[in-house]
């Protein structure tokens, strides 16, 4: 059975956690995802709140599944830095990388509702190694 690891390695993980503390959860610097399996498929469901659909993409490579999500602040117009009195949300790009390895990859599907990204990975099924007769042509 194949598991879904979060291979990509952080090499800020220390730092961030150091800021966190100090300053508390900065939220998003790794969005948080759920992995259940559903018999013949995984289904991922990460939280994304306030991020529009068009802003998350899917990218698949060697067998890791690759989410960016990109969200943009009004804060970052020079004009209207004048009339914010304090900016908490986060902004900017965050990127989560999953291996993939035996999911069958043509059949991966995903939504987006609610601010939860949903992506169900069918398990890749192996064809049978029963024996069986050969035609000769």
């Amino acid at each position: 059975m194949a598991m879904l690891i979060d291979r990509r390695y952080n090499p800020f993980r220390d730092f961030e956690d150091i800021n966190r503390s100090f300053f508390g959860d900065n939220g998003l610097a790794e969005f948080k995802t759920d992995i259940r399996d559903t018999g013949d498929a995984y289904q991922m469901e990460c939280d994304l709140p306030g991020f529009k659909k068009e802003d998350i993409s899917l990218s698949l490579n060697d067998n890791m599944l690759t989410i960016k999500a990109e969200r943009h602040s009004d804060f970052e117009d020079q004009d209207k830095k004048g009339s914010y009195l304090r900016c908490e949300r986060n902004y900017g790009s965050y990127t989560r990388s999953f291996d993939v390895t035996g999911v069958d990859t043509n059949k991966i599907h995903a939504s987006y509702n609610n601010g939860v990204l949903c992506i169900m990975l069918p398990k890749y099924v192996k064809q049978s190694d029963d024996p069986h007769a050969i035609a000769i042509e």
